[in-house]
């Protein structure tokens, strides 16, 4: 169902990924999980309650889209709102989500449902942005430990907003993707910047 040699190097490049992640200080301890699309069918996934600064291979899964493991080790509570996007989109190739304190404490403070972000340069960091005029939305959707009815929920947002580059989870974090690990890397640092301007605006700005 796929290939034992893509599995390695997407396998090693999640654990890579994880240490960058955690000594940035967006993936503490055992939170967040990390994911690679292998083909049309499934994708290798970090495991479940794997610290993400010591990842190894072995912390590594496959999972199809429905969750199911296809190899050994449990999968992550939250796999299926990583499958969600793969489901949706042929072109996401990699899913970050993390929990960097930045996007926690503004995803619990922030009002609206939405998080609307113009105006920064830093924008045009995301695939297909071309200019700091344009207007990027963020959901804010509430935490929710029934995953399959929180990825239901981001699939009808989605639906009637659009995909999207990322959106937040309150309390809890972000989820960002792209069309290989490198472009979602990229959203995901682009992302948290912004995400510290905006923090920073309210200090001056309160709502």
């Amino acid at each position: 169902m796929f290939n034992p040699q893509d599995f390695a190097r997407a396998a090693q490049a999640l654990c890579d990924t994880g240490r960058i992640l955690y000594q940035r200080g967006w993936s503490p301890a055992t939170s967040s999980n990390y994911s690679v699309r292998l083909n049309d069918q499934c994708c290798a996934l970090t495991s479940s309650g794997k610290h993400k600064g010591e990842l190894t291979p072995a912390d590594i899964l496959v999972v199809d889209w429905q969750g199911q493991p296809l190899t050994n080790s449990k999968p992550s509570a939250e796999t299926l709102l990583h499958t969600q996007l793969y489901q949706r989109d042929a072109g996401i190739g990699a899913v970050l989500h993390t929990h960097s304190p930045v996007a926690v404490v503004l995803s619990q403070i922030w009002p609206q449902e939405q998080l609307s972000i113009s105006g920064w340069e830093l924008q045009k960091a995301f695939a297909g942005e071309t200019t700091h005029e344009a207007t990027l939305n963020f959901p804010l959707f509430a935490n929710d430990q029934d995953i399959a009815r929180l990825a239901a929920q981001v699939e009808t947002t989605m639906q009637q907003q659009g995909q999207g580059h990322a959106y937040l989870i309150r309390g809890h974090g972000v989820y960002t993707w792209g069309k290989d690990l490198t472009e979602c890397f990229r959203h995901l640092e682009a992302l948290e910047n912004l995400l510290g301007y905006q923090l920073e605006l309210l200090k001056l700005r309160p709502l």
